[in-house]
């Protein structure tokens, strides 16, 4: 019987500490630690070079709400208060272009589906401190300094795609509704 048992609690103890629910307390502290605000700092961790955020959770968990919301209404618009974003403006320009009255075919032109993209998801070490629920992500500085290059490189050419392609079409439906006014002209010659 004793033998059973001490097989069986080593399992169940991994099994209760396995719980991703489960609150722990966090240590945020930081040697050499320098804030760049209320929330961020960097500083030497286990003698690595880091940059920490410290969060109150309900407080970026609004902030994350308003964050995404913002973005997806200007990237895609919002069907509530009828903005179209980038995306909608493009879908309605090609409508435009196929339209008959512009002097198109009639047939949709194909534009590419809805890429809902927004900011990459922090992870964050989730538990507690003295007083609350916090959250607490860290990565190497330098890493950071890399990664949010990149996101910029990508948000600027994603940007300067979706003008070209707007600016495009708005050419294109401008050239097309001349020439149908310049052939309608001639015809009433």
């Amino acid at each position: 019987m004793r033998i059973i048992i001490l097989f069986i609690l080593p399992f169940l103890m991994c099994f209760c500490a396995s719980n991703p629910h489960k609150a722990k307390e966090i240590d945020p502290s930081l040697e050499k630690q320098k804030s760049l605000n209320d929330e961020e700092s960097i500083g030497v961790k286990d003698g690595d070079m880091v940059y920490q955020k410290k969060v109150d959770m309900a407080e970026e968990l609004r902030r994350l709400h308003i964050n995404v919301y913002s973005l997806e209404d200007r990237v895609y618009g919002n069907r509530k208060y009828g903005s179209l974003g980038l995306y909608g403006v493009l879908k309605k320009c090609r409508a435009e272009v196929v339209h008959p009255k512009n002097g198109g075919t009639g047939k949709l032109m194909w534009t590419e589906p809805m890429d809902r993209v927004t900011d990459k998801e922090e992870s964050y070490d989730i538990g507690y401190d003295r007083k609350n629920l916090i959250g607490v992500s860290q990565e190497y500085l330098k890493d950071r300094i890399a990664r949010f290059r990149k996101y910029k490189r990508i948000l600027q050419k994603r940007e300067d795609e979706y003008r070209d392609k707007v600016d495009i079409c708005e050419t294109q439906l401008k050239a097309q509704i001349f020439e149908r006014n310049k052939q309608k002209k001639s015809k009433d010659s």
